[in-house]
């Protein structure tokens, strides 16, 4: 049985963990400063600002996913981006590897948009790059739309980070 829930402080250090080992599977699609960059932020205490909701899902005991839905208060992207989002923003979005395939991500992305309606939103931002394909291909088969006009580039290495939006 699943269950989800939000994260309790103690659970950060494995959420974390569970990040890093999602995350690094894509390490070799790109160069080297990027992804430190990238793992300096998932290893990052942006996380527990206020106005960050972290959900796990859980199996058995076992954290298998995770996410961090983020406030539109939050600057989630250390002023990369010119203009301020007027909705939640998914971010860390990671299920384990033994985990995939079978709903979990689906599960936490329906969680985050569940919390936003209950907050008042009718939309939700993510942002993501094209060497996460599985994640791109779940977003768009979700409902979420490019804002190429909120893009953004980190690294000054050709690798853009795509904003994406999804209307409910």
């Amino acid at each position: 049985m699943v269950i989800v829930r939000d994260a309790v402080e103690e659970e950060l250090f494995n959420i974390r963990e569970l990040r890093l080992a999602a995350y690094k599977e894509h390490s070799s699609k790109i160069p080297e400063a990027h992804w430190q960059a990238l793992r300096k932020s998932i290893l990052s205490d942006g996380d527990i600002e206020t106005g960050v909701e972290r959900i796990i899902v859980e199996s058995d005991g076992e954290i298998i996913g995770s996410v961090a839905l983020f406030s539109p208060d939050i600057k989630a992207y250390d002023g990369l981006l010119e203009d301020e989002l007027g909705y939640p923003e998914l971010r860390m979005l990671a299920i384990s590897s033994e985990s995939r395939g079978k709903g979990i991500a689906t599960l936490l992305i329906n969680e985050c948009i569940k919390r936003a309606k209950e907050k008042g939103f009718s939309e939700m931002g993510l942002h993501t790059a094209d060497f996460m394909e599985d994640a791109i291909r779940l977003y768009e088969r979700l409902g979420f739309e490019r804002l190429p006009q909120f893009d953004f580039e980190p690294a000054n290495d050709g690798i853009i980070v795509k904003a994406f939006r999804i209307r409910f």
